[in-house]
């Protein structure tokens, strides 16, 4: 397991200067200049969007879906609630294919030919359950027949090489659990131990720590810090918060075009776990860019303004890339291992520094 520190950021004075006209009065608001992502960096291994609470097929969905599109990812992760209201299956191509059928595989929907390898990678939430039933023979339902994902396609892990991610299912009623003692916990506590990435990114729907509307799940709180993790994304809220926990970055991210919520669980945090940014003024989605050294977070309202920024850095060496494919897995082995090109060695894990840079909203 490799050691987690965290390191300030010093801003100079110009900065300092620089900040106190960028920052609105009304903490939380849309910044008075807009800002649009920087380009490609030439070390990116990996650019990937993140969206949450999106799946209703709306105007706003629809804008967010063209600034996903405008950034050409590599591939998507979703922080639940695919398909409003139900998760049944006569809604989920219009609230799912319309808008992103292009990243997903094996894609037998109305809305163009998908793409030829998958590069969406979606988490369940409360919506998409509400038409899923379980047996002892296991699981079924649209979300599940729509996407073709690893393993029991409810919680599985997909790995890049430089980055892995892990898909968590946070719903109650996952017959595998949602408690850090459940099998679905051990799962991803044994994965974690054997990961040679250079960044682990863990994403589900419920929040274990939130300020919004509906509050933290307690059930989520494992330590995904000491098992190894280095991001831990979240939904359910519709709302954006950056929350430091013990020194390590949790997002609650479910601004993807349903619907805006207030924060009415401001100061429930419990004692180690800061709101270091909260924003509810507009839709929008996460950009991911993943180099050999860095992980940048970039939340981006659907006109590109720039509303918030991470930096996660690692030392990190011999970081390969990684071309993604449908391999088979077993239901017993939740994980996908991308085709690597070239052949080269497993990333060496280094030490993760959090680098929390100023919010260009303001903080709370």
């Amino acid at each position: 397991m490799s050691q987690k520190i965290q390191i300030p950021v010093l801003l100079t004075a110009l900065a300092a200067i620089m900040l106190i006209y960028l920052l609105p009065a009304n903490p939380g608001t849309t910044p008075l200049a807009p800002r649009t992502p920087a380009p490609a960096v030439a070390a990116a291994v990996y650019r990937f969007a993140v969206i949450g609470d999106y799946g209703s097929d709306s105007a706003d969905e629809a804008r967010v879906a063209a600034l996903v599109a405008g950034w050409n990812p590599d591939f998507v992760i979703t922080t639940g609630d695919n398909n409003y209201p139900n998760g049944a299956a006569g809604t989920i191509d219009r609230n799912i294919g319309k808008h992103y059928s292009s990243f997903i595989g094996n894609y037998n929907g109305q809305y163009g030919s998908g793409s030829p390898i998958n590069r969406f990678w979606p988490s369940p939430g409360n919506h998409d359950w509400y038409s899923i039933e379980c047996s002892s023979a296991g699981c079924d339902g649209p979300y599940l027949d729509y996407f073709t994902l690893p393993g029991n396609e409810r919680y599985y892990g997909v790995d890049y090489g430089l980055v892995h991610l892990y898909a968590l299912d946070s719903y109650a009623q996952e017959p595998d659990g949602v408690t850090a003692g459940s099998i679905q916990a051990n799962w991803l506590q044994g994965e974690l131990a054997d990961s040679g990435a250079c960044f682990d990114v863990i994403y589900f729907h419920h929040p274990p720590y939130s300020s919004g509307n509906h509050g933290s799940t307690e059930d989520m709180r494992w330590p995904f810090d000491g098992w190894g993790a280095d991001i831990v994304l979240s939904g359910h809220e519709h709302s954006y918060e950056r929350l430091d926990v013990a020194g390590m970055p949790y997002i609650v991210n479910g601004i993807g075009g349903k619907s805006l919520y207030d924060f009415t669980h401001v100061g429930d945090l419990p004692a180690g776990v800061t709101s270091v940014v909260r924003y509810n003024d507009n839709y929008g989605a996460m950009l991911i860019t993943v180099t050999a050294t860095t992980l940048t977070s970039q939340l981006f309202d659907y006109d590109g303004v720039l509303i918030d920024e991470l930096v996660v850095e690692s030392d990190c060496e011999d970081s390969p890339t990684a071309t993604p494919t449908m391999t088979p897995t077993s239901e017993n082995s939740p994980t996908v291992t991308p085709t690597t090109t070239p052949a080269t060695a497993m990333p060496t894990p280094g030490v993760r520094r959090v680098v929390y840079l100023p919010s260009v909203a303001g903080n709370p």
